[in-house]
């Protein structure tokens, strides 16, 4: 076993442990390790699995935790993806990732299918040379988060504020002054556009509403980011080749906002709009009112949770919501569940079955009533989907990921267990439009209609011209994002139509500009 350790005797917080079985391997990448933290970390470097397990055995022994396990993949390590399986359960805490070479296309299919699987934190690209910063930014992000030490408890980071500040041991009113919530709302000075809701959609109209000059406020309840803010791993965002976390996302997004003047109003919420003569009133859960010439409603729409404490335990790591097409190559020779009897589950279900082994779809009144003939008739036809009606998931169980369920039947109420190598929920989503009002028309399931989509469903349209594209039933206020009728759920068309809605906004300013010209005033 080689060691790298440059603590001149002074006791480690924590480890970083490489395994491979290839000399080159060991010898660049332990050395750049070292180099580069070995300040603050153990570096310890094994070339076989049972030097490995003798280095895990010993810093328990000293009671030094891992931080991260790195393992090669290639030639000389092509069970290094199962070395990091079995050597996981050693330490809860500890990210998992595999070091590859660059260009070595054999190794992409199984790193994305242990990722998607919850199996591998990540991967890194061999160093190629002393000092290499793509290598030392890829252990970086591996590592963020690890570098308090010894903090007073409890510790509060607010990854919404510029430079991420850190409360030890806050009180009741430091936190409540952290989160804005002791901030006056300036309700007097009318806004250029207020943004409702710190999703993606809502975030990216503020990025170019203030950034194009407009005076930008926006409003979030809960915390930015939306539901792709809870999402450990978003991979499929573009220009982020090894994924990047929801919370990273939005946090990046918020600091850009802010930097280009937007303001932001914390853990309060809208409650009503009212509009008069051009100017909308926004109603917030504190009493107090924001004034703006427009208002972008981004409030985003929640997928109807399960409600399995021990299926949600596996959540990202076995357990999706949504369709998650992008894990979809991942499920090869496997066993997935698709709960949902809706066209979203059988779309689901079909795309599913061109990778998967086995996809059965669990649906509690079966699919006739509620799915599209085509889509029945297509998976009665496969021969690789299976249907179960009257059947609901009660509980979970696996190790570091999902690996069985234990379904009920509704009617007889008998449990069985059955293989479950994913399962993808799929059994609708709740707008949050209510807060909008009555007079901001909505579909049956409350999204928001907006430009086309409203034709015939707005009689009280006051204006000559038809509403803009992404324009709801009251002029001057746009929806954006997952609460608007028919749109795509993914992160990269929330951004997107943030960024169309503040176009519209600017087309808007500029008609309400020139018809107030035109008639004096």
């Amino acid at each position: 076993m080689d060691r790298h350790d440059g603590h001149s005797g002074r006791a480690a917080r924590a480890a970083l442990v490489l395994m491979s079985r290839a000399q080159p391997v060991r010898d660049r990448v332990g050395e750049e390790l070292a180099k580069r933290y070995g300040a603050d970390y153990a570096v310890a470097v094994c070339g076989s699995e049972d030097e490995l397990a003798a280095e895990v055995a010993g810093l328990q022994g000293r009671g030094v935790p891992v931080a991260a396990f790195l393992a090669g993949l290639g030639p000389a390590d092509p069970d290094g993806l199962d070395v990091l399986a079995r050597v996981g359960g050693a330490q809860a805490g500890a990210v998992r990732a595999c070091i590859v070479r660059w260009g070595d296309l054999e190794t992409a299919a199984p790193v994305f299918e242990a990722i998607a699987l919850g199996r591998l934190d990540g991967w890194l690209y061999r160093p190629e040379r002393a000092g290499d910063e793509e290598f030392h930014l890829a252990v970086t992000e591996l590592l963020a988060g690890l570098g308090l030490d010894e903090p007073e408890l409890p510790v509060v980071v607010l990854r919404f504020r510029p430079d991420s500040p850190v409360l030890t041991a806050p009180s009741a009113m430091d936190i409540a002054a952290a989160f804005g919530l002791l901030e006056p709302v300036d309700g007097e000075t009318l806004l250029d556009v207020v943004v409702v809701g710190a999703g993606p959609a809502g975030l990216s109209a503020a990025v170019y509403a203030a950034s194009e000059g407009l005076r930008t406020t926006v409003i979030e309840p809960l915390a930015m980011g939306g539901q792709a803010g809870t999402s450990s791993l978003i991979r499929n965002y573009l220009g982020f080749p090894r994924g990047i976390s929801g919370s990273r996302l939005a946090a990046s997004a918020y600091q850009q906002a802010w930097s280009f003047g937007a303001s932001f109003i914390w853990s309060r919420s809208m409650v009503g709009l009212t509009s008069h003569d051009g100017e909308h009133t926004v109603h917030l859960s504190d009493g107090a009112t924001v004034r703006a010439r427009t208002v972008v409603a981004a409030t985003g729409a929640e997928w109807r949770r399960m409600e399995v404490p021990g299926l949600e335990a596996f959540l990202g790591r076995g357990f999706f919501y949504g369709a998650a097409v992008s894990e979809a190559r991942a499920m090869a020779g496997r066993t997935v569940l698709v709960v949902g009897g809706g066209n979203s589950a059988g779309q689901a279900a079909v795309h599913l079955a061109r990778y998967a082994e086995r996809v059965t779809v669990l649906a509690r009144h079966g699919l006739a009533a509620t799915m599209s003939d085509y889509l029945v008739q297509e998976i009665a036809e496969s021969p690789t989907i299976d249907v179960r009606a009257r059947v609901g998931i009660v509980d979970a169980a696996g190790g570091q990921v999902l690996e069985s369920v234990v379904v009920e039947d509704l009617d007889s109420h008998e449990r069985e267990t059955l293989r479950a190598d994913a399962v993808f929920a799929l059994i609708g989503s709740r707008p949050a439009s209510a807060c909008l009002g009555e007079a901001v028309a909505t579909d049956r399931a409350g999204f928001v209609l907006t430009g086309p989509d409203l034709d015939g469903a707005s009689p009280g349209w006051p204006l000559a011209r038809p509403p803009l594209l992404l324009e709801t039933s009251v002029p001057g206020v746009f929806a954006a994002g997952d609460v608007r009728h028919g749109s795509v759920k993914r992160v990269a068309s929330g951004v997107g139509s943030g960024a169309i809605a503040v176009a519209l906004v600017h087309q808007y300013l500029a008609q309400a500009a020139a018809a107030s010209t035109a008639t004096g005033g």
